[in-house]
């Protein structure tokens, strides 16, 4: 398992960068060779389902998530969101926080612990730079999104 985390500052409300992060099928528009599909009843709440599957037809897995903690984001309290990680080869969890920022920018913190089922730690050092690369190209993107 590697751990790692992101931040970003945007120049958006609160409200609309959570919503920007948050509507699970956008995240298959900015990962490459992805599509995201929900599974439970909208609107996004404690129990939410979706997958990620990635790659080329059979070629591919699923990274099956299920939200555990989803507080959206108040004029009090900055928004929280966690997803369990639950396909069979990709494990681990991650978080999204949005909280308030400079010049009434948005701050956002991605935190993530990810596992890949048969991969050594040895090849830990590239989880964790690909990781990097692919879920802070993600939220840049997500970010940009209207």
């Amino acid at each position: 398992m590697v751990t790692f985390e992101l931040e970003r500052t945007a120049p958006l409300p609160l409200a609309e960068a959570w919503r920007r992060l948050t509507e699970w099928p956008r995240h298959g528009e900015v990962v490459p060779l992805t599509r995201v599909t929900v599974a439970t009843p909208s609107p996004t709440h404690v129990g939410t389902v979706f997958v990620a599957r990635s790659g080329l037809g059979p070629l591919g897995f699923d990274d099956r998530m299920e939200v555990t903690l989803w507080r959206p984001p108040s004029d009090d309290e900055p928004g929280l969101c966690r997803l369990e990680k639950r396909g069979r080869v990709v494990r681990g969890w991650a978080e999204i926080e949005v909280r308030p920022g400079p010049g009434g920018r948005s701050r956002v913190v991605w935190r993530e612990e990810l596992g890949v089922r048969l991969l050594p730690g040895l090849f830990d050092p590239v989880l964790v730079r690909a990781a990097r690369f692919v879920f802070g190209r993600a939220v840049n993107r997500l970010l940009r999104m209207e």
